[in-house]
């Protein structure tokens, strides 16, 4: 019962995910095609909403006992050599993996080479998986960590700098006409 709830609310709210990314335009190539030029931060800005959001809300769900973290070890290797293939895959098909989707929704044809490559890539890292166990996955381990545990600060004061830089950012970019 718990884990249909749960596929329920995720369901949900990736529509609702799906709808914005549709309404804000950055599903669209040519917006993907200035973001990479940094010539427009629509979807910097688009991202960077979504990440305050989702902390205050994750936050505030943990304060009210509502739902608990599962924190997923951060280990440089595999951080940095997906964060690699991602920015790789973004720059070669103009879509990164939720605009992918969004875009051929939409109906846009081109996102199937992204969707395609994400299928590829999945089965590669799957052949690959059992090689890196012993090399990549392991270089860099660091543990559970989060942000506020690593500098032993309340969750809530990191969130509070997260939303002030967001916002000078914002400015900034309004200013330049981004």
């Amino acid at each position: 019962m718990q884990l249909d709830i749960q596929l329920f609310w995720g369901l949900i709210t990736g529509i609702l995910f799906g709808v914005l990314l549709e309404r804000s335009r950055v599903a669209r190539y040519d917006k993907q095609l200035l973001a990479l030029r940094l010539m427009d931060m629509t979807i910097v800005k688009f991202m960077l909403t979504t990440i305050v959001v989702a902390a205050v809300g994750i936050y505030a769900l943990v304060a009210a006992g509502a739902v608990t973290l599962s924190i997923k070890p951060a280990i440089l290797g595999a951080n940095i050599a997906g964060g690699l293939i991602f920015g790789l895959g973004w720059g070669l098909v103009g879509y990164c993996p939720g605009t992918a989707a969004a875009a051929f929704g939409e109906g846009r044809l081109d996102a199937l080479w992204a969707m395609a490559g994400m299928v590829l890539g999945g089965a590669l890292y799957a052949e690959a998986y059992p090689a890196m166990q012993a090399t990549v996955l392991t270089w860099g381990d660091y543990g559970k960590i989060t942000i506020p545990t690593a500098l032993g600060v309340s969750p809530w004061l990191v969130i509070a700098v997260l939303v002030v830089c967001a916002a000078l950012l914002f400015r900034f970019f309004e200013r330049r006409g981004l």
